[in-house]
């Protein structure tokens, strides 16, 4: 196993986010009246929040955090809390990457947005294609390769996603610490675990201590239901978190985001969200084995996700008859190695139902 520490990890950012001031935001101590800020002291009428609308947000809201890291089994110190993962995506590539001079890779066909945050930024984007004839299956080897040989040695992230999206394969514990050894001293690793609570594997936030170069990316968008509400965290060592910390807005998480968080994590909630997952998954295999028997469909993948993706001898004929019964899925023929192919998101037993039925599936 290679070794990697938390200060050579850190080294790898930009030196003028290292060196950064942060935003001094107006302290936050709900002990005190606050006159510090320039809030309006009065609600707007139509406010019903708990802690009010005119007041500004805590920037990482305490309790949210002391939540999150209960749920995902981390130290609070060890989680940022972000919009979505999308932001914490942004705020690493920002924080680790220099214009003209830095890359990311990726492993294609994979969430986009990891390219897309890097091209926003100036980064360069190398990439480590799965391969349809090896059922998408990560190929570590060209990772390391693409992580050692001279010309790629600007890359400072490696963005994996397990289950992968569109995919839905998980990728092995054992194969994501081949990639953390190939990475160690030259780059962060970032699984995105966005599907995980669809998953037969377990989170790898407990692999973060042993690896520095680790940042995992977790959301309640999935499993949570609250896509709408934009909530995301990044786990990582102390250290990076602090970093990152540097260059979040100062008030990000909006109140009643915050409020909605909360309570979507209480007990009773959790429990409530464990049982659809359950419901949800046993709905996942009965689309999946309807659509077998299907004479338009040639492949349906195996999926850990709340997704399928199915490939079609005649996609466009698929693809209408879903509209037809005005039922939207993702059109992923474009995209090189998923010729053919849709992803189609798990939904109601009943929408599921009339899916299957026009798609010509058996149930």
């Amino acid at each position: 196993m290679n070794r990697t520490t938390v200060e050579e990890v850190l080294a790898l950012a930009r030196a003028e986010i290292r060196a950064l001031k942060p935003y001094d935001h107006a302290a936050w101590d709900p002990a005190f009246e606050r006159l510090h800020a320039n809030e309006l002291p009065w609600r707007s009428p139509t406010d019903d929040s708990l802690a009010g609308l005119n007041r500004y947000p805590e920037p990482q809201p305490h309790e949210l955090v002391r939540l999150l890291a209960k749920l995902y089994g981390v130290a609070p110190d060890s989680l940022l809390v972000s919009r979505g993962s999308d932001e914490a995506i942004d705020l690493l590539v920002r924080a680790f990457c220099r214009a003209g001079e830095d890359a990311v890779l990726v492993t294609p066909p994979t969430f986009g947005m990891y390219a897309v945050a890097a091209r926003i930024q100036g980064a360069a984007v190398v990439t480590a294609p799965l391969r349809r004839e090896l059922g998408y299956a990560l190929e570590v080897d060209r990772i390391g390769e693409a992580l050692q040989t001279a010309g790629a040695a600007r890359i400072k992230l490696v963005f994996l996603c397990t289950p992968n999206n569109p995919t839905g394969n998980p990728l092995e514990p054992a194969t994501i610490e081949r990639v953390l050894d190939a990475a160690a001293g030259r780059a962060l690793v970032v699984v995105d675990e966005a599907y995980v609570e669809f998953s037969a594997h377990l989170s790898l936030a407990n692999r973060i201590a042993d690896h520095p170069q680790l940042v995992i990316l977790r959301t309640l968008s999935k499993a949570y239901g609250l896509a709408g509400a934009r909530v995301g965290a990044l786990l990582a060592r102390p250290e990076i978190v602090a970093l990152l910390r540097k260059i979040i807005p100062p008030y990000a998480m909006a109140q009643p985001t915050i409020e909605d968080a909360c309570r979507a994590l209480a007990p009773s909630q959790v429990a409530l969200t464990a049982s659809r997952v359950a419901e949800l998954v046993a709905e996942r295999e009965r689309v999946a084995a309807a659509l077998r028997r299907s004479a338009n469909v040639r492949s349906v993948w195996p999926s850990d996700a709340n997704f399928l993706l199915v490939e079609f001898h005649d996609a466009d004929r698929a693809f209408a008859s879903a509209r037809a019964e005005r039922l939207l899925v993702r059109d992923f023929r474009s995209q090189p190695g998923l010729e053919g192919s849709l992803r189609i998101s798990i939904g109601t037993p009943e929408q599921n139902s009339r899916l299957i039925a026009s798609l010509g599936g058996a149930a």
